[in-house]
């Protein structure tokens, strides 16, 4: 088996240059590369060549497992990531490996055509090689995409989740939407944030927008009153609608001493009154 990686690494190192160049024409052909500069795209299919080269002359069972393959494993993750950032599509980005194989097995047809034997032999190393390296760019492709799907979603996350100074001292947090784990943790984080940045000693949580509210959202709201009780802030819950109220009921679900208001508004008078602050009504100026 050293023999025919060692073949297949000696036929990369002899004819790099026209590999490169028919390689790159495969590349350029259609498809997406065009979005790609010229000079990183030749970057790259030269630092695949020559990391593919010294692996397989290193590593005689070709099994990917081999430390000498992690430099090229960590090249194709990091253009994986590349194309995922750019919006490219996992087929396009195997592509990059897959279409090494046309000028690989062309050169390799004019190396072995008098050899049947040798060219089965190398042509079934190469296939297997690329074939796996092409899978390994998939899935490193896909991990990066979850990763920026990831990112993308806790950034909505906290868009969708401001925390407003209503007052000196008061704030507010209007939740919209379903209230899970998960956003639960973006919640307690940008209030708690909040909380140390302004000193703010109330906080009124509004589930005005919150659809439904059961046992499970009951326990995410503590867990935030409860985060920000012990940075010193109290909360008060608004938005408590007729149906929400008897669901709690329902439920028996034990909100304990938290202060509960049908309104943003009724609540901003109750945080008023704990602070010593009261609205007044005046005449309208003439």
């Amino acid at each position: 088996m050293a023999e025919l990686n060692t073949g297949l690494a000696a036929v990369l190192r002899r004819h790099e240059a026209r590999l490169l160049a028919d390689w790159m024409g495969e590349l350029t052909k259609g498809g997406r590369s065009g979005a790609i500069d010229k000079a990183e795209l030749e970057e790259q299919t030269r630092t695949f060549v020559r990391l593919l080269t010294e692996a397989a002359q290193a590593d005689p069972g070709a099994g990917m497992g081999n430390s000498v393959w992690g430099p090229l494993r960590e090249m194709l993750a990091s253009v994986s990531a590349s194309r995922a950032r750019q919006g490219f599509t996992p087929t396009e980005t195997a592509t990059f490996v897959f279409s090494f194989k046309q000028p690989l097995f062309a050169l390799l047809r004019e190396t072995y055509k008098q050899d049947a034997e040798g060219l089965a032999r190398e042509s079934w190393v190469a296939t297997t090689l690329l074939d796996k390296l092409g899978l390994f760019t998939v899935e490193a492709f896909q991990k990066s995409r979850e990763g920026v799907i990831m990112r993308q979603q806790r950034d909505l996350l906290e868009l969708s989740t401001p925390v407003v100074a209503l007052w000196e001292g008061i704030l507010a947090l209007p939740l919209i939407g379903t209230l899970d784990s998960e956003r639960t943790q973006v919640v307690m984080e940008s209030l708690l944030d909040r909380i140390v940045e302004t000193g703010a000693s109330i906080a009124i949580i509004d589930i005005t927008g919150v659809p439904t509210v059961d046992t499970l959202v009951a326990q995410h709201l503590l867990k935030t009153i409860g985060a920000a009780r012990l940075m010193g802030a109290e909360c008060i819950i608004s938005g408590i609608r007729p149906q929400i109220a008897q669901t709690i009921v329902h439920l028996g679900v034990e909100l304990g001493d938290v202060v509960t208001k049908a309104t943003l508004a009724s609540a901003l008078v109750v945080a008023l009154e704990r602070l010593g602050a009261s609205i007044v009504h005046s005449a309208p100026r003439g």
